[in-house]
């Protein structure tokens, strides 16, 4: 399993498929199959039977995942998309992320 680049809250863009050209913030990542959720992107409806929390039962519209290799961070500087790169920070010997286009620390 390679390790992921993007976290959750990261603000991306879709680079691919119905939602492409979108941002939005990621709600939750899946590492194991290389997937995130990402608010307002890829929406799908769910058709629901009625229950305690919804008595009405219906259609529903929700957020599905999305492939990791469909996404790119925006940067924060520029708010362009841009790659991550990973280096130590030379204060505290950490590794930390960084934008690539700008060079700029992410969070």
């Amino acid at each position: 399993m390679t390790k992921l680049k993007l976290k959750k809250d990261d603000i991306v863009v879709v680079l691919a498929g119905t939602s492409k050209g979108k941002e939005g913030k990621i709600i939750k990542v899946i590492p194991s199959s290389n997937r995130a959720i990402v608010e307002g992107v890829n929406m799908v409806s769910k058709h629901t039977k009625p229950n305690a929390a919804n008595p009405q039962g219906g259609i529903l519209k929700q957020e599905a995942s999305i492939d990791i290799s469909n996404l790119m961070l925006v940067d924060p500087k520029s708010g362009n998309p841009t790659r991550v790169g990973r280096k130590r920070d030379e204060k505290t010997g950490k590794l930390v992320r960084f934008a690539k286009k700008s060079g700029e620390v992410i969070k």
